[in-house]
């Protein structure tokens, strides 16, 4: 079976360094917040030209302490997509504020700055591109917008590690980025763990205590805060996995190059990059025609030992525990199209062209017969 994501892959193939870490972290005695989390995000700020990285427990959580340590909170709206993993929305509420989504455009399946003038009000305090898959937002006329009406954007950077936009790696083009670290993640640790980087040493200081009960030097709680910590076993872990990321995303890019050639003469819609932007390819998500062509192809795959995957099946927005409760200003056409019609592909960096040609074989196969 060719599984949609292989995180075992990825620590097998790493696995003599990563034990070694590990081993390090346990021998030293000390499990929580210690060196290798200092060394970790000294090493994550470089890699992400920023001046500061601040490491915590989650990428939900990342989101959210960031949010809070721009001052988000209740009474505030807060502009992002119902395209994403319910994760970015719930980080949202956690401070209190209130969702306000729009739509996404047709070619990076991310955010449409041209529906972000519009959902503007009074209210809002800070805006949420979501690099989804791998994919940039288009992220200059968001500073733009965000520098004209005065509010803050922080980058969803989830499934974006290393990902290029003229030039400039994503997270640093806002206020902050939040990154996960979840195992299937282009940079995952071995269970949960996320970051925020920032260039504001004012927010730094926030999030260092936000992330520990809002403690000072002292252990005084100067504000009121979380316990959101990066554990020292996950950022020995992290600290390996940093040195082969660029290599990994590589990989992941060259994955995307072959789809694109075996799959190009096919009745399907590839990904597509926005002009500028370089994407680490977290998914590879193709469309169908229409569901019923989405939902057969995958049944075919999967007969035949190949996974696939779809992220995501539902809007947010249409989702029970959200219906009628997040702010809009227009409808979701491309959104809702899109769910009906995606498929993630089978996509990380330990997949061998043997697998490839099996996996672009039997989709080839499937349109052959399908007519």
């Amino acid at each position: 079976m060719i599984p949609q994501n292989n995180p075992l892959a990825n620590y097998l193939t790493h696995k003599p360094a990563i034990d070694a870490a590990i081993s390090r972290v346990l021998t030293r005695g000390h499990y929580v917040l210690g060196d290798e989390t200092i060394t970790f995000e000294q090493q994550f700020a470089d890699y992400t030209n920023t001046e500061y990285a601040v490491s915590v427990g989650s990428g939900t959580e990342a989101l959210h302490l960031a949010l809070r340590g721009c001052g988000v909170g209740p009474g505030d709206e807060v502009i992002t997509v119902s395209h994403t993993a319910v994760a970015t929305i719930a980080a949202i509420e956690m401070c209190g504020a209130a969702p306000v989504v729009v739509d996404i455009d047709s070619v990076s399946y991310t955010i449409d700055p041209q529906y972000v003038e519009g959902a503007i009000t009074e209210r809002t305090k800070a805006l949420v591109p979501v690099h989804l898959y791998g994919q940039p937002s288009d992220l200059k006329p968001l500073v733009e917008c965000a520098r004209r009406h005065h509010f803050f954007l922080i980058e969803d950077c989830a499934q974006s590690h290393g990902a290029l936009y003229h030039g400039r790696k994503v997270g640093v083009w806002g206020d902050a980025g939040a990154f996960s670290f979840y195992p299937t993640k282009n940079l995952g640790c071995l269970g949960d763990g996320g970051a925020v980087v920032t260039n504001s040493s004012d927010l730094y200081d926030k999030l260092l205590a936000l992330r520990q009960y809002g403690w000072d030097q002292e252990r005084i709680s100067r504000v009121a805060g979380y316990n959101s910590r990066l554990d020292e076993l996950q950022a020995a872990v992290l600290q390996v996995k940093l040195q082969h990321l660029d290599e990994n995303n590589r990989k992941r890019r060259s994955v995307a190059r072959t789809y694109g050639q075996l799959l190009d003469s096919l009745n399907i819609i590839l990904p597509a990059e926005i002009p500028g932007s370089a994407p680490v390819y977290h998914q590879y998500v193709i469309r169908c025609e229409d569901r019923s062509t989405r939902d057969n192809l995958r049944k075919f795959m999967l007969q035949r030992g190949i996974q696939s995957a779809i992220h995501y099946p539902v809007p947010v927005h249409l989702q029970p525990a959200y219906i009628n409760r997040l702010g809009s200003y227009c409808s979701f056409p491309v959104t809702e199209k899109i769910c009906e019609t995606i498929i993630s592909l089978p996509m990380f960096p330990e997949l061998t062209q043997e697998d490839l040609d099996k996996i672009t074989t039997v989709i080839r196969q499937f349109f052959q017969q399908t007519g």
